[in-house]
């Protein structure tokens, strides 16, 4: 079991290092500062909003990860998704960046026998397994929409992140 859960860890930390990257490469890729607080309509977040969130998210959820509840009396989540919130692109980045060091930073003291241990987010008791589990499918479906936005206001712009269309056959043709 610990062979495996040492992978598990191990596979957990580059998955959510791609997904930092990933999200990089994107707001990167924003052409002025005014594109992080675009939005498509009033019901959907800015790129803004989403670092935003996400850095309050992790920074709640992965202080003291193993010893006290991940929902902290001390974050405003609310604050988190106020549209008329300006933060300059370096005051993002620098929001991204302190969420993600906290998990990080939490996932490298976590043991593999740590797995199975209980811990609790908003009072509902988790195993660590699933919690990381947790933050792993929210931080992709917001990386997702990062992506998502920061492609459709860079349009024809937009530089691919991965294989571009039309190139398939380039990367998959036996060499």
């Amino acid at each position: 079991m610990t062979d495996l859960a040492s992978h598990y860890l191990a596979n957990v930390e580059q998955q959510l290092r791609k997904l930092k990257e990933l999200g990089e490469k994107a707001f990167g890729q924003l052409s002025d500062e005014a594109r992080f607080h675009a939005v498509l309509d009033e019901e959907s977040n800015s790129i803004a909003v989403l670092i935003r969130h996400l850095s309050g998210n992790m920074i709640s959820r992965w202080t003291d990860f193993l010893t006290t509840d991940g929902e902290k009396a001390s974050r405003q989540r609310d604050t988190e998704f106020a549209p008329d919130v300006e933060m300059t692109p370096d005051q993002l980045r620098e929001a991204w960046n302190k969420g993600w060091e906290c998990l990080f930073e939490a996932l490298a003291a976590i043991a593999p026998a740590d797995l199975q241990k209980s811990i609790s987010i908003r009072g509902v008791e988790h195993s660590v397994l699933e919690a990381i589990q947790r933050s792993l499918v929210h931080y992709s479906e917001h990386v997702g929409q990062i992506v998502f936005l920061a492609k459709h206001l860079e349009a024809k712009e937009w530089k691919p992140l991965s294989i571009p269309r039309g190139q398939s056959e380039r990367f998959f043709r036996p060499k």
